[in-house]
């Protein structure tokens, strides 16, 4: 789900020094700078500032204020900001929750898997802002790969095209929240409540293509048919999005020939 980055690390483990400390694999301080300062307190800090100023005001500088040390004190536990941004998404991410029993089937194990990772994001809006850098590898991101690409077998589909699916159901799943958390945040912005936001819109888009309705027949019909008038509910888009890139993976499983 997440995805990783980081600096080169030492030749013998051929791993950037993130994912090392992302897997336990180089050795935390036992002793630091200030009583009671360590990697986790650093992280939960670090996750702090971005729930509730965003991921830019992450800096070394701001986490080392909020945790009344010095900036260079966090060298000793994290090399730089990037590294603690791969350390706060997996700890933010967290492992995937348990698939129920009860959910069989291709489709209705990977839907159930694109919900617990909107879910997450969802918690966790910062975590859609970090840049991608590289694919995933930390210990968190890697057990949700494992999860959604087991909630393919018994699908037919070969390996390479596993991985292609779980691309575009994560891509679709990180986009439709970062659409939703754009707009959330722009009327929230403008102190206009959803419904407000549509009809004004809808009346600047009838402003704008009434001169030359031939030019926007298209668009002139939807305005007709009252689309742009109410917003929509929370979940219409993503309930909509999810059932049809499901069903275009339908296609492809059938002609795999598989269940």
């Amino acid at each position: 789900m997440a995805v990783d980055g980081g600096s080169a690390g030492e030749e013998g483990s051929g791993l950037s020094v993130t994912l090392e400390t992302a897997w336990g694999l180089r050795e935390r301080p036992s002793k630091g700078p200030k009583p009671g300062l360590s990697l986790d307190r650093i992280v939960d800090a670090g996750i702090a500032v971005a729930a509730s100023e965003g991921i830019g005001a992450v800096t070394m500088g701001r986490v080392a204020k909020s945790l009344g040390v010095s900036p260079m004190s966090l060298y000793r536990y994290v090399s730089a900001r990037d590294e603690l941004y791969v350390l706060m998404q997996d700890a933010a991410t967290g492992a995937p929750p348990e698939m129920p029993a009860e959910i069989m089937g291709w489709r209705a194990r990977l839907e159930w898997w694109a919900r617990a990772q909107r879910d997450v994001f969802r918690r966790n809006l910062w975590l859609v802002r970090i840049p991608i850098t590289s694919p995933p590898a930390s210990p968190h991101s890697l057990e949700w790969m494992e999860q959604g690409l087991a909630a393919l077998d018994g699908s037919g589909l070969e390996e390479a095209w596993k991985l292609s699916v779980l691309m575009l159901v994560a891509g679709f799943v990180r986009n439709e929240v970062t659409l939703m958390a754009d707009l959330d945040a722009a009327m929230r912005a403008g102190g206009r409540e959803p419904d407000e936001v549509m009809r004004r819109y809808a009346r600047t888009i009838d402003a704008l293509t009434s001169p030359t309705p031939e030019r926007f027949p298209a668009l002139r019909r939807t305005l007709a048919a009252g689309v742009l008038d109410v917003a929509d509910e929370e979940d219409t888009e993503f309930e909509f999005g999810i059932g049809r890139v499901l069903d275009g993976v339908a296609v492809l499983v059938g002609g795999a020939g598989g269940a």
